[in-house]
């Protein structure tokens, strides 16, 4: 069919300004730089939601971490003292750094119940940290995923024009005989 001047114009134009994004080369940009394949979809609105969650994972790594090492000195030194017999109350111990305030090692069991509690605390947060490493994996396989199903789907029409069309329909089955028919099509 050939369009009026005008028209080619405007289809032109209209192609140039709705370029769909390339999936694949989305997903490579978010591969290289986190976040990059929502602003090449020109989805920015994403990128605080993605850099939020990193930053998130981050802190939880940092903290967690921080947790892990306190507790891990914490409970090297106190059985290392043990086996030596040299438990004190010294406040420059790390294991006595980390009783809560206003406790002693009296106070929370001696010191064979609180280097139990300060393996088990070790052990959670070595744990926790794992799970925030794995956290920082799955957002960033979202990340990509989002940047894949984005593109994917720049061009979708979601109108809220949803129709509904029933119409008979004459139908012809294999011996050629006649029957009548209702046709349903939903139309989106």
């Amino acid at each position: 069919m050939i369009l009026p001047l005008w028209a080619q114009a405007q289809q032109q134009a209209d192609s140039t300004f709705y370029k769909k994004p390339d999936a694949i080369k989305a997903v490579w940009l978010g591969v290289i730089c986190p976040g990059a394949g929502q602003i090449y979809n020109k989805s920015y609105w994403k990128l605080p939601i993605v850099y939020g969650a990193f930053m998130g994972c981050g802190y939880a790594i940092s903290w967690t971490q921080n947790r892990y090492s306190n507790y891990r000195t914490a409970y090297l030194d106190l059985y290392n003292d043990i086996q030596a017999g040299t438990v004190t109350e010294d406040p420059a111990k790390s294991y006595i750094a980390v009783l809560p305030n206003g406790y002693d090692l009296q106070r929370v069991g001696g010191a064979s119940t609180w280097v139990k509690t300060l393996e088990n605390q070790h052990q959670t947060f070595r744990r926790y940290r794992d799970y925030s490493i794995l956290a920082v994996v799955v957002v960033y396989a979202l990340s990509l995923i989002d940047a894949y199903v984005d593109a994917q789907l720049f061009d979708y029409d979601i109108s809220p024009d949803l129709s509904l069309n029933i119409e008979p329909q004459i139908y012809y089955d294999y011996q050629h005989q006649q029957s009548a028919e209702l046709k349903l099509a939903i139309q989106f």
